[in-house]
C-alpha cells in the first residue's frame, strides 16, 4: 500500500516534462478508477533542433579578453516551462475549488519543479508525491503504483 491515500473525486497528475495527464478517481483509494479529465502534450524537441549555430561570445571592458558563453538548453528551459504550466493548472483548480485533493507522479526533476511551482492553497491539497515517470504507462500501471507504492 502506498503512503497515501487517493480517495474518490481526487485528481492524480502523471506527468514530466513534456507530457501531463490529469486523472480523477471515480473509485475509492482500494480500487482505483483513474479517468483522463485533461492531455497535454508539449511539442519539445532537442536543444541542437532549439538553439543557435555558433555560442555567443563576450568580451571584457578592459584588455580585449573573449570568452565563450555557454549555450541555452532550449529543452531543459522548455521543460521547466512545461511543470509551470502543470503547477498553474493545479493551482488555479485549487483555487477555484474544482479539486479537493491530488496526487503528483512525476520523475524527480519534474516533481521538484512543480512542487516549487505550487501555491500554499495547492500544497495544502497534495496527498502524495510519487517520483517515477509513468507518462507512457498503461493506466494499470499508474493504479497499481498508487496502491501499492
Amino acid at each position: 500500500m502506498s503512503e497515501f491515500s487517493v480517495g474518490n473525486g481526487a485528481w492524480v497528475l502523471v506527468g514530466d516534462g513534456r507530457r501531463a495527464l490529469f486523472f480523477q478517481n471515480h473509485g475509492d483509494a482500494e480500487l482505483l478508477d483513474l479517468r483522463v479529465i485533461e492531455t497535454r502534450i508539449d511539442e519539445n524537441p532537442a536543444t541542437r533542433e532549439q538553439g543557435s549555430d555558433k555560442p555567443g561570445r563576450s568580451f571584457a571592458s578592459k584588455g580585449g579578453v573573449r570568452s565563450a558563453v555557454e549555450d541555452s538548453d532550449w529543452h531543459e528551459l522548455e521543460e521547466e516551462r512545461f511543470a509551470r504550466a502543470m503547477a498553474d493548472r493545479i493551482n488555479k483548480a485549487a483555487e477555484s475549488g474544482e479539486l479537493n485533493a491530488i496526487a503528483i507522479i512525476a520523475p524527480p526533476k519534474a516533481l521538484g519543479e512543480i512542487r516549487k511551482e505550487l501555491s500554499a492553497k495547492a500544497q495544502s491539497k497534495v496527498v502524495g508525491e510519487l517520483a517515477k515517470d509513468l507518462t507512457r504507462h498503461p493506466l494499470k500501471d499508474i493504479e497499481k503504483a498508487l496502491t501499492r507504492g
